[in-house]
């Protein structure tokens, strides 16, 4: 079992910035991909980044250029830095951990969650 607990959400203006974190305790997150997915209210949850081993990165096209995942294996954290920051970013931020032999492109493909972190940007 992996435990996730994200946090680093909060109120913050458009243009601005955010880092969050999510970290895990149970194994190893080296094991797995690592998602960050979010959900606006009345709107699917949505893939937002992922990151596969220690390099290999996605992004969603709306998020492409201002938001940046990266892991630190040694602190079993998975960071999710969000600059230009827009209202449309407003959801609540979810971390997620899969098994690395899967793509990690869907949700169907992330089997353990955190319990979300809203982010509010303002404009």
């Amino acid at each position: 079992q992996v435990q996730l607990v994200e946090s680093g959400g909060g109120l913050v203006q458009a243009g601005g910035s955010l880092r969050l974190s999510c970290a895990a305790s149970g194994r190893t997150l080296s094991w797995y991909n690592m998602g960050w997915f979010r959900q606006a209210p009345g709107k699917e949850r949505e893939l937002v980044a992922t990151i596969k081993g220690g390099t290999t990165t996605y992004y969603a096209d709306s998020v492409k250029g201002r938001f940046t995942i990266s892991r630190d294996n040694a602190k079993n954290t998975v960071y999710l830095q969000m600059s230009y920051l827009k209202p449309e970013d407003t959801a609540v931020y979810y971390c997620a951990a899969g098994s690395a032999f899967q793509p990690g492109r869907t949700i169907d493909d992330y089997r353990f969650w955190g319990q979300g972190t809203q982010v509010t940007v303002s404009s």
